[in-house]
């Protein structure tokens, strides 16, 4: 079995207690074309992030749609998700996947060091997160990345590269087109206005770019 591909907007859950709301934003997420879903909740107890990811991942599978669960390995086992998504902090890719298996799906944030997205594909990542590029809501005070670091690391890796921080559909081109497989947003998703309107004004960039890699980015399940 192929894993999917890392392409395309990979949108961020944000910190919600209302899990019924948090349901509905991102049935219109998902209906507006996101290709990846995590679910990250940095102010949730126990009992509520599992109870919010069981309903997020029965969602996820209804849209064929991946789903990440940020950090918490324990909790991506428990409930079956697709992957998890690791901060230098947590738990280190080796044991991630130990514990996940070879079928699911390992990102690792690498915010400005390419050194660091090196080390995670050795170790056997499935995607590298490079960010903050532009001033983010949901994290403020990010490390500041430049955007030439994703045509260095387009030169060193061969797995897809995701971009978060501050990222809209007014300044997602320009990181698309210096190497970004996939654009992550949460704020400029979930905080919209319309969200399925801007979900879908976010995806179709993607239909418009003019550069073309030479590395392919297909998933498989012999890589550790």
């Amino acid at each position: 079995m192929i894993r999917p591909e890392i392409e395309g907007l990979y949108a961020i859950s944000p910190d919600k207690a209302d899990s019924a709301d948090l349901i509905t934003m991102t049935q219109k997420v998902l209906a507006g074309g996101a290709r990846l879903f995590q679910y990250r909740n940095k102010t949730a107890n126990i009992a509520l992030r599992l109870e919010q990811a069981r309903l997020l991942a029965h969602l996820c599978r209804e849209f064929n749609v991946p789903f990440i669960v940020n950090d918490h390995v324990d909790l991506a086992e428990e409930i079956g998700a697709d992957g998890v998504h690791l901060g230098q902090k947590d738990t280190s890719v080796t044991e991630a996947r130990r514990r996940l298996g070879h079928g699911k799906i390992i990102g690792v944030s690498c915010y400005d060091r390419l050194e660091l997205s090196v080390g995670a594909e050795r170790q056997g990542a499935d995607y590298v997160a490079f960010g903050a590029f532009y001033a983010s809501i949901t994290k403020p005070g990010a490390t500041v990345a430049p955007i030439d670091l994703l045509r260095h690391a387009k030169q060193k890796l061969h797995i897809p590269i995701v971009v978060i921080g501050g990222v809209t559909s007014s300044n997602a081109m320009e990181l698309i087109n210096s190497g970004a497989d996939a654009v992550a947003a949460s704020h400029a998703l979930f905080g919209a206005r319309n969200i399925q309107s801007a979900t879908e004004k976010f995806s179709r960039l993607f239909n418009q770019t003019p550069h073309s890699f030479p590395h392919s980015h297909g998933l498989t399940n012999d890589l550790t």
